[in-house]
């Protein structure tokens, strides 16, 4: 009938639900995530993770870091992006005020799970226009194979 308490309508806990809810607009949210999947809000990179029959693909969307500067290594079935992204503040000049800081700089490490059928051997990283892509080829015996019959 109700799949859980949460979805009951008018039960007590959809009203806290709807409590924290209006909190969370009102004073903000707390700024950690919400669920197990979740990262903090204004993560950096952002990245996007996706898979084609033959591979893992992962995106990170890092613009103005120096490519030579990112580490991406992969060990024991978790793929590790890292680096530094140089802070656009001015420096030393006294005359100089900043309102407003929103584009994230330091370093920076975000790490991804990959399925078991990847092939650690067989990744290719490449940097272009802001965007990192890592492509990680699965296993051959883990492709689906066609089988003639006979």
């Amino acid at each position: 009938m109700y799949e859980t308490l949460w979805s009951f309508p008018g039960g007590v806990l959809g009203e806290f639900e709807r409590l924290r809810r209006e909190l969370d607009d009102v004073f903000g949210g707390s700024g950690m995530p919400s669920s197990i999947r979740s990262v903090a809000p204004g993560a950096f990179p952002a990245i996007n993770v996706g898979q084609t029959p033959t591979s893992v693909e992962v995106y990170a969307f890092a613009p103005g870091i120096d490519a030579s500067k990112v580490d991406v290594v992969i060990d024991r079935g978790v793929l590790t992006i890292s680096g530094e992204r140089p802070s656009s503040l001015p420096r030393g000049d006294a005359k100089t005020s900043v309102y407003n800081h929103e584009r994230a700089s330091g370093t920076f490490k975000r790490a991804v799970n990959l399925p078991d059928d990847v092939d650690a051997s067989r990744v290719n990283a490449t940097y272009r226009d802001g965007v990192l892509n890592v492509s990680i080829a699965r296993r051959e015996e883990a492709q689906p194979k066609r089988i003639t019959v006979q």
